[in-house]
């Protein structure tokens, strides 16, 4: 027995159906994912991911899962839209700002049903273009901060923690990852050396750590009168 696989989707291909998924999520355990849920159904969603699950968390499973069948089912050819009850259900800031990025990549539809940004949302739209520009914007800011620290502690005599094997792309992400109150542990497994004898391996927990530290004393320089 086998199973044909989905075709890949010519390229200006017009879609065939659509399909919508839904996500729901609660940041506590003892909130009700209820009214969401009634909203969603009423919008007549195919399947609906939900999960209970704090803003902070570093991972929520069910929403990596809806956006990774979105991308699947529209990579077959089917239009495919993501609704959810308010934006803020999806994140905040940046990590909606990325997460739209996601979506956009796979050519995979938005809709809120209430909210600030209430409404259906095309990949090539306005709030699409928004929330990159959000993104992009965020990672300048960390990029400009980090350029002066190291600018401040170069005129002092001092080096960048783990200079050997951190540069300014895993400064960005480590500090990403620490918004997230992720462990130093899980922070070294997620960043990867680009340079030197240690290229493709992770940096050491100690090493994260270091790097953070003398980031925030240089930064604290920069912003001192």
């Amino acid at each position: 027995m086998w199973t044909e696989l989905p075709r890949p989707v010519s390229a200006g291909a017009e879609p065939v159906g659509h399909v919508r998924l839904g996500y729901a999520r609660a940041s506590t355990a003892r909130q009700s994912l209820d009214a969401q849920l009634d909203s969603l159904a009423e919008t007549g969603v195919t399947r609906v991911f939900s999960e209970k699950i704090s803003t902070r968390a570093t991972r929520r499973p069910e929403l990596e899962a809806a956006v990774k069948l979105a991308g699947e089912i529209r990579s077959s050819g089917v239009a495919v839209t993501l609704v959810v009850h308010e934006h803020k259900r999806l994140g905040r800031g940046i990590e909606l700002a990325m997460l739209a990025e996601e979506l956009k990549a796979s050519d995979v539809g938005l809709e809120f049903l209430t909210g600030e940004l209430k409404g259906s949302h095309n990949p090539s739209g306005i709030v699409f273009t928004v929330l990159a520009a959000m993104s992009g914007m965020e990672r300048e800011y960390i990029r400009d901060r980090t350029l002066e620290g190291h600018e401040s502690a170069r005129k002092r005599g001092k080096t960048i923690g783990g200079a050997s094997v951190a540069d300014e792309s895993m400064l960005s992400m480590a500090l990403h990852l620490r918004e997230q109150e992720m462990s130093l542990r899980d922070m070294a497994k997620r960043l990867v050396i680009t340079t030197g004898k240690k290229k493709g391996q992770h940096p050491s927990p100690a090493t994260v750590m270091r790097m953070l530290r003398e980031h925030d004393e240089q930064a604290a320089v920069v912003s001192a009168p």
